[in-house]
């Protein structure tokens, strides 16, 4: 058999890759009206970004439990590897080893510092080894390789939702008092959100972004994905700059952040996530 890999609904995974990859992935929650609803299972309210007492929850130990148990019995006793959500940012990751107790070293939690594509990736990069029959330690370093290498950017159109969501890093000490900013924030070398530049238009912010991902990136191919809450026209701009600037990168993946994510940053937030390729820029054979 081979190890199998399993993450959360945070990692927004194309289905075809997930099915590709024989990824496993656990529903995080979202708390509306009284009602849980899991993400990527149950429907979700076409106006969910403009409702005030929208909660979001982590994965469980026992939700996680269950697909690590599924995992490790698929995978022959190869063992399981789950990537997921930054500690910083959801309960999810301390529920995911506090579950792997039960399993001794068969299951191998990896924290991807990181959410959306950010964690995607690092989910893509484990499978894609465990895909080779390497070992289940082998695939644990391949994924925390692949931590080291993703980096990740978003604008936000408005501060209300990152004011309610406590998830906000070192910016939260301006998020009470800035007027009319649209932030350009980051993740962290330590998986928080924080913030990146100070920009007043949804204009500049994006094009500050682009900026840094092509500073992040230089001569290095990377693995790039654009996301959006509600703002597919933005996100579909942003990709074609970045095919443009980036032309040895290929296309980048689009697709919305989630309504967990969503909730957190609101409508019409834009984001980028890379991962940078492991070669470095002097070993790159020329095209």
């Amino acid at each position: 058999m081979a190890v199998v890999v399993v993450t959360d609904s945070s990692a927004r995974l194309r289905t075809d890759d997930v099915r590709a990859c024989g990824i496993r992935v656990v529903p995080l929650h979202i708390l509306v009206d009284g009602s849980d609803l899991r993400d990527g299972i149950d429907a979700i309210p076409a106006d969910l970004y403009q409702r005030g007492h929208v909660t979001t929850a982590g994965a469980t130990p026992g939700e996680l439990a269950e697909a690590y148990r599924e995992a490790l019995r698929d995978s022959g006793g190869d063992g399981v590897v789950a990537v997921h959500i930054s500690g910083e940012l959801s309960s999810t990751l301390g529920a995911a080893e506090y579950a792997a107790r039960e399993f001794g070293g068969a299951v191998r939690v990896v924290d991807s510092k990181s959410t959306a594509m950010g964690t995607g990736f690092v989910a893509l990069a484990a499978a894609r080894a465990a895909c080779t029959g390497t070992d289940l330690e082998a695939v644990v370093a391949e994924a925390q390789s692949a931590v080291s290498r993703v980096r990740a950017y978003i604008v936000v159109q408005r501060l209300d939702n990152l004011r309610r969501s406590g998830r906000i890093g070192t910016a939260a000490s301006w998020l009470g008092t800035a007027l009319a900013l649209k932030p350009l924030l980051r993740i962290d070398e330590q998986g928080r959100l924080v913030l990146a530049q100070r920009v007043r238009t949804a204009s500049k912010a994006q094009a500050a972004m682009i900026e840094q991902v092509l500073d992040v990136v230089g001569e290095r191919r990377a693995a790039l994905a654009v996301h959006h809450i509600d703002n597919l026209a933005a996100a579909g701009e942003l990709a074609a700059t970045l095919a443009a600037a980036l032309p040895g990168c290929g296309p980048a993946v689009v697709t919305d952040l989630g309504p967990v994510l969503g909730v957190h940053v609101g409508a019409g937030a834009v984001g980028i996530v890379v991962a940078l390729d492991p070669t470095p820029p002097d070993r790159l054979t020329p095209a």
